[in-house]
């Protein structure tokens, strides 16, 4: 009777174990969902590609309209409206465009909040270590949840993506990207202002008329 009385004990004890336990994957699903009620938002951002280091503002409104506008390297631009990718390089005075309903290209879903449900279709999602915060990196007060996400086909463009959201927010906060050649992209964001309204006219871009014009570069030879 003293050994039934242990084995139920146990039982029930692993039971409520398991109930406080979240896979990655809902968990991730539930940061996806909550992308997807936001409406817009504003964020500063820095990229780091190896050595090489950028920075500026990201707007973004649901469902697709997406504009980066750069403070490293200054005035350079990013801006997609729902049909057309534009990129402004001031370095090299061009302006690259691409028109996505003509090309078939599925860039309508950059930077939306679709895009984590197509990362949860197309990578095995888990914790890098467990469901529990810790902190950002060494140096940081700051707590996230941190999951890794493992390509399970080989033509994706990434091999791994370590995505850090912060526990309070539940927005993200770092992601880091190895493609299959071993390049590191890191992307930090800050500040985030959800829900200001943000008008469709902020997607228009005028790029400066003296610009050499790419049209369709993503498909020339």
């Amino acid at each position: 009777m003293k050994k039934l009385l242990l084995a139920v004990c146990a039982l029930f004890s692993a039971s409520l174990f398991a109930q406080n336990i979240t896979t990655a994957s809902a968990y991730f699903k539930t940061i996806s969902e909550y992308y997807g009620s936001i409406k817009d938002y504003e964020v500063d951002f820095e990229i780091k590609v190896d050595k090489e280091e950028s920075a500026g503002k990201l707007s973004y409104k649901a469902p697709d309209l997406v504009r980066m506008d750069y403070t490293n390297p200054e005035e350079q631009v990013i801006v997609f409206n729902g049909d057309m990718l534009t990129i402004y390089l001031p370095g090299s005075n061009a302006i690259l465009q691409q028109d996505v309903s003509t090309s078939g290209n599925n860039a309508n879903s950059l930077a939306t909040p679709q895009g984590l449900a197509l990362l949860s279709r197309y990578y095995t999602v888990a914790y890098e270590t467990s469901q529990n915060a810790e902190p950002l990196d060494e140096e940081s007060d700051e707590r996230v949840i941190k999951f890794m996400l493992t390509r399970k086909t080989a033509s994706e463009s990434f091999r791994s993506i370590k995505i850090c959201v912060n526990e309070q927010t539940k927005l993200i906060r770092r992601v880091e990207a190895v493609t299959p050649k071993g390049e590191n992209f890191i992307f930090d964001f800050y500040d985030y202002k959800l829900n200001q309204n943000i008008t469709d006219q902020r997607f228009i871009y005028d790029a400066p008329s003296s610009a050499n014009n790419y049209n369709n570069f993503l498909f020339s030879e």
